[in-house]
């Protein structure tokens, strides 16, 4: 290479070095103005309305159409709450994105012990790096909703059955998550 091509490619390298750092500083910074991603959105995981997961919108539900969802989890907890005129029980899943996502599933759906048996084998350094939430239809019951984990472009593989003991399960995937979140934030 002659020193006009070193000097051209180094210079091309600076530049290319320069515009990562203005998308990366542009990703980092709020949006400014009006927009609707203030706030908290709610998604509830089951196949009640037709879709995998969906919102509310002024008490009616909004299908969710894409597939994933990819963030930081940042908590996992036990809700009790009101649901048809009867007291249930809800696994909240809080994941940080371009905005803060609470997944709602019930606490003993295939949906919520995919998440927990998942990430319970994790560990908090592995939570350093986005998860990926892929809700999965169930083959042979319309009503079963599970859930796909992956780890960067790792699928989790976590399987349970009738003599899972959830308690241990609940504990591990709590710590693990209490863990990553005290340390790396």
């Amino acid at each position: 290479m002659n020193p006009q091509e070193t000097s051209d490619l180094l210079a091309a390298l600076m530049r290319q070095e320069e515009l990562l750092k203005q998308l990366i500083a542009s990703i980092n910074k709020p949006k400014l103005g009006l927009h609707s991603k203030a706030g908290n959105c709610k998604i509830y995981c089951n196949r009640q309305h037709g879709s995998l997961w969906y919102t509310l919108n002024n008490s009616e539900p909004s299908a969710i159409g894409q597939t994933a969802l990819t963030g930081y989890l940042k908590e996992l907890r036990f809700e009790n709450t009101e649901r048809r005129k009867k007291e249930t029980c809800k696994l909240l899943i809080t994941v940080q994105a371009d905005r803060t996502y609470i997944l709602e599933s019930g606490y003993d759906t295939h949906f919520s012990k995919c998440i927990l048996a998942a990430i319970a084998t994790l560990t908090p350094q592995q939570l350093y790096s986005p998860i990926t939430l892929q809700p999965q239809p169930g083959t042979t019951d319309e009503n079963v909703l599970f859930c796909r984990v992956w780890v960067e472009s790792q699928l989790v593989m976590a399987s349970y059955n009738e003599q899972t003991n959830w308690q241990e399960i609940w504990e591990q995937a709590l710590a693990v998550t209490k863990a990553a979140n005290e340390i790396a934030f």
